[in-house]
């Protein structure tokens, strides 16, 4: 399937969903595509000008924001396009991130799945699309790299990393005791009595493995992800629209198909349930929450901020943006244990849990063929591979990838025209595994 050049309905794929489309997806090549150079969006010349000529500006209104190459500019920009909310820091000062950059890196060599012909990392960083990124070695900035439209002061759509960060939330208030994982997610949230989430425990929600009649089919023009995505305001609605209004009002119409607890089936709905949850457990709002806990306490040096629907309900599956060195810090506090800025944010009990990973044979490899041995826990991806790592993924090539044994975080920005990570997976994780165990030498 071709993605340039197409309508908004399927240039949602250029947004904020799901990580995994299974086979049909997996097995299609790439379609031949525009290099990065040539869709530099500073060099095109996207939104510049008082106003922007007319065939350079981008609007939320005719889907051309989710439009490739258009999307290299609005996942840096995604604010100037749709209503948001904010992730405050604090007041506080920022906590330090100590640079000891090296030049030795971009000469790291590996070879991406499926090839036979070598790559460095220099090369993949434009091979992926890549608008920024920053890797940690035990602490200190290693390396530290921007394009396009993304600036170190900036911040950037991260997808579903996001669900990564709900996951982990949802963890803690488990952890905590103010959340029973076995508890049915009707008993917090009546309005769901009736849905497909009725039933569900809030360990099936945050692990996906619920029994769900929703398809994330973006070919299937009936899916379920496109009544979802209009709802919540992710997508354009087209004239007359009359259906949900906000992600809520959606959730309570999601039907059950099949039993939970099965299979994981890789559904961005779960990831709205679970923040419904967390709302009415904590009686705050998403990002009045994980700035409380999370994002003030570790010394963000920028405020975040989520993408809402129309009464200011968070995009859970997809809406964080925020700066890259944050998104570091993030993973630093997991790789060391929930514990940053001089204390301990995060249960060590909750980083332990996430990092063992879920049920190997709940993971459905067939649909990730650059997966294998993964699983899925709290909203993360579990690698169970030699060095222990683990990642919040996002389509179109956003990640936070924490290698424990390498003392190793990389968070990665892009916008890679390909929404599906199977595209960008082989020039992606052998790069990380390289870099690895290049940095233990």
């Amino acid at each position: 399937m071709r993605f340039l050049n197409t309508p908004a309905r399927t240039g949602v794929m250029a947004l904020l969903l799901g990580t995994g489309l299974g086979c049909a997806w997996a097995q299609t090549p790439a379609p031949a595509l525009p290099t990065a150079a040539q869709t530099d969006p500073v060099a095109l010349g996207w939104m510049v000008g008082s106003p922007p000529p007319a065939d350079k500006v981008i609007r939320f209104a005719d889907g051309s924001g989710y439009k490739f190459p258009q999307t290299r500019w609005s996942f840096s920009n995604f604010r100037q396009l749709v209503p948001t909310t904010q992730v405050s820091r604090g007041l506080g000062a920022p906590s330090a991130l100590p640079r000891a950059l090296r030049d030795d890196l971009d000469a790291v060599s590996f070879t991406p799945l499926g090839k036979t012909s070598a790559m460095t990392w220099g090369e993949a960083f434009n091979a992926n699309y890549t608008d920024g990124i920053v890797v940690l070695h035990k602490g200190r900035i290693v390396y530290e790299r921007y394009a396009g439209a993304l600036r170190p002061e900036g911040q950037h759509i991260s997808m579903s990393v996001t669900k990564s960060f709900f996951g982990t939330l949802g963890a803690m208030l488990v952890a905590e005791g103010k959340l029973d994982e076995n508890a049915k997610v009707s008993q917090y949230v009546p309005e769901l009595k009736d849905s497909a989430f009725g039933d569900a425990t809030i360990r099936q929600v945050l692990d996906m493995r619920t029994g769900l009649k929703y398809s994330e089919n973006y070919l299937d023009p009936n899916a379920e992800i496109w009544q979802h995505t209009r709802a919540g305001n992710v997508l354009p609605r087209p004239p007359g629209y009359q259906g949900p209004q906000t992600f809520y009002e959606f959730l309570q119409t999601v039907k059950k198909e099949g039993e939970h607890g099965g299979s994981f089936a890789y559904k961005t709905v779960n990831s709205d349930a679970l923040g419904w949850v967390i709302r009415r457990v904590t009686g705050q709002s998403i990002g009045q929450y994980l700035s409380e806990r999370i994002w003030s306490r570790m010394g963000a040096e920028q405020d975040a901020y989520f993408t809402v629907d129309s009464v200011g309900n968070e995009f859970a599956g997809g809406g964080l943006n925020a700066g890259l060195r944050d998104m570091a810090r993030f993973g630093e506090m997991m790789r060391n244990q929930g514990q940053f800025n001089g204390q301990q944010i995060i249960p060590a009990s909750v980083v332990q849990d996430i990092a063992k990973g879920g049920d190997k044979s709940a993971f459905p490899q067939a649909s990730y063929p650059t997966l294998p041995g993964w699983s899925y826990r709290n909203m993360w991806w579990v690698s169970n591979n030699e060095h222990g790592a683990y990642s919040a993924r996002g389509i179109h090539g956003q990640a936070i990838y924490i290698d424990p044994k390498a003392e190793m975080v990389i968070a990665r920005y892009a916008s890679h025209p390909m929404p599906n990570n199977p595209f960008n997976d082989p020039t992606s994780l052998p790069a990380y595994m390289a870099l690895a165990k290049h940095l233990m030498k």
